[in-house]
């Protein structure tokens, strides 16, 4: 079920949740969920797993069922006094309840306009391996010819034009499908001219920033953005969010080691107070200026956590005491918390077996040494 529609019926109309025996019952998790009488906010739980009898034939894969004597024992337990028993637990709505945060990590970020790493960019607009086969074949012609070349990349892309063979059975293979046909919506894409020249226009601003900047490696992205922003204002060239976004994406990977990423760096006034907190905005001082700086989230080191709506101190407590000491940097997306429920039966009515005591391992360890007493010797000696 929906943990937001748990979440109602638990607040405002579950009464009691009642686990019946573990019967194979298609569509069905073998509970009863019941409308709340007068126990709003609190929640009765009655594990009636054991509490049945075996059919005399089956029915189909149900083998048990409820008997007159088990139905009265849970509903004198329903209507009974509120106490709790072995078979029976009372909790509040809030015991069910989590928030569940997203917790971000800063991207860290090195840069190189190497070669190999600009050249990937004729490629950005998508489908890389389809657009370096109709590179390969047709170089710098899809630039300087594209119109002319476009039915001959469609039929291609259709597969209706088979692969060029130069064996003996050439002329036998000829016409066969190359592949199987692109799918319409993927092949629009590729026979956009408009996609070809926006990537050939990146790698020429790349190489325009290699002139600027050189090939070497950059520890910091944010300075490497700064001066490649600079260089592009520099020779008037103006770049949309996306091409800039492509550009470093292409010559940039993640190092642990590198300093965050920087998203937003708003500049404090000069008696504007600012109090840390949890939420990813952090104070730089630069001279007497003072910064709120946001950092850029790594997607890949999100993570999830369940915090109990009962957990002491609330969120921030449990973030500082389980996720801190552990990721240092992290912070809390305030905005993506949410609150869900959840009821196990299985946390709240579990019964480990009884561990055996030391007098019964002494017993069949010693019963098990008479029983291979001379074992050993018999097998020695036979050998």
């Amino acid at each position: 079920m929906d943990a937001h529609v748990l979440g109602y019926l638990i607040e405002d109309f579950l009464d009691p949740e009642i686990n019946l025996s573990p019967m194979p019952v298609k569509d069905a998790d073998g509970r009863i969920k019941l409308p709340a009488l007068d126990n709003h906010g609190k929640v009765q739980l009655i594990d009636a797993s054991q509490w049945f009898q075996p059919l005399r034939r089956n029915l189909g894969k149900k083998n048990c069922e409820l008997s007159e004597a088990d139905i009265q024992r849970i509903v004198d337990l329903y209507l009974g006094p509120p106490q709790d028993t072995p078979e029976s637990k009372w909790f509040d709505t809030a015991d069910f309840g989590y928030w569940k945060i997203t917790v971000e990590r800063p991207l860290r970020l090195k840069s190189q306009l190497k070669r190999s790493a600009i050249e990937s960019l004729r490629f950005a607009s998508g489908d890389e391996a389809l657009r370096a086969e109709i590179w390969a074949k047709y170089g710098d012609k899809l630039y300087a010819e594209f119109p002319k070349l476009k039915p001959e990349i469609e039929a291609w892309l259709k597969g209706d034009i088979g692969e060029e063979n130069d064996d003996a059975q050439g002329d036998e293979d000829e016409g066969a499908p190359a592949k199987k046909a692109v799918p319409e919506k993927r092949r629009k894409k590729l026979l956009d001219f408009a996609t070809w020249q926006r990537d050939k226009t990146l790698i020429e601003l790349a190489l325009l920033a290699q002139q600027e900047l050189g090939d070497g490696v950059f520890d910091d992205h944010n300075e490497f953005r700064a001066r490649f922003e600079a260089a592009m204002a520099k020779h008037g060239k103006k770049l949309a969010a996306t091409e800039k976004k492509a550009i470093f994406k292409a010559v940039s990977w993640r190092d642990e080691t590198a300093p965050p990423v920087i998203a937003k760096r708003t500049k404090l006034k000069k008696d504007e107070p600012f109090e840390p907190g949890l939420d990813g905005v952090y104070l730089e001082v630069a001279g007497k200026d003072r910064f709120l700086v946001e950092y850029e989230p790594d997607t890949d080191l999100r993570d999830t956590e369940q915090v109990p709506l009962k957990a002491p101190g609330g969120i921030d407590a449990f973030f500082r005491r389980e996720v801190l000491p552990h990721a240092p940097d992290a912070w809390i997306a305030r905005e993506a918390t949410k609150i869900g429920y959840e009821i196990s039966f299985a946390r709240h009515f579990y019964k480990p077996a009884p561990l055996r005591s030391l007098e019964e391992i002494r017993a069949d360890i010693l019963a098990l040494e008479r029983q291979t007493e001379g074992l050993l010797s018999k097998i020695v000696g036979g050998a």
